[in-house]
């Protein structure tokens, strides 16, 4: 089950960061849309991974969850300011998720072996977040490293999926 939601999260970050790339010269209706969507997307997949855990593993994932809801809401209400105000929230948003991706692989690691991938994506997620916020503040800034960002951490989503897959065999084939 979880190799399989990190599978489609990842692939679906790649196709959103696809079509951000193409389409987000400029803000408008469509873009906005596509940027709620974005953490709608982290949201939904948040709440269906947090059913398969317990403690406090489970309750950042919840916590995740419900910050990407509110996510998708603000940017839903940037989205019909400026660039920057966009930029703004998802830096906000991409820093949140991104210590909480951290603090999740670190607790996941016990179980599920190495998780150098969620890891990544956290720390991926943080140094963007961080770099959206000073790049909102820019006389022109682009949402096109949006789509960067999201391509990024939808490959490493694939790679985890890989990884859980490749152990449930090893486990498999030595039972």
């Amino acid at each position: 089950m979880q190799q399989r939601l990190f599978l489609i999260r990842g692939l679906l970050a790649i196709a959103w960061a696809v079509v951000v790339a193409l389409t987000a010269d400029d803000l408008t209706t469509g873009v906005g849309i596509l940027l709620v969507l974005y953490p709608l997307i982290d949201a939904i997949a948040s709440a269906i991974d947090a059913r398969g855990q317990q403690g406090s593993a489970r309750q950042l994932l919840e916590l995740n969850a419900l910050v990407s809801v509110v996510a998708a809401v603000a940017l839903g209400i940037a989205a019909t300011g400026d660039k920057g105000d966009v930029l703004a929230v998802f830096g906000a948003w991409a820093l949140l998720t991104g210590i909480a991706q951290i603090v999740v692989a670190v607790r996941r690691r016990r179980i599920l072996g190495r998780q150098w991938p969620l890891l990544l994506a956290g720390a991926g997620s943080t140094f963007f977040g961080v770099a959206f916020l000073i790049m909102s503040g820019a006389a022109d800034p682009k949402l096109e490293m949006l789509a960067l960002y999201a391509a990024g951490g939808g490959i490493e989503f694939v790679i985890q999926a890989w990884l859980l897959a490749r152990r449930t065999q090893q486990v498999a084939m030595a039972t």
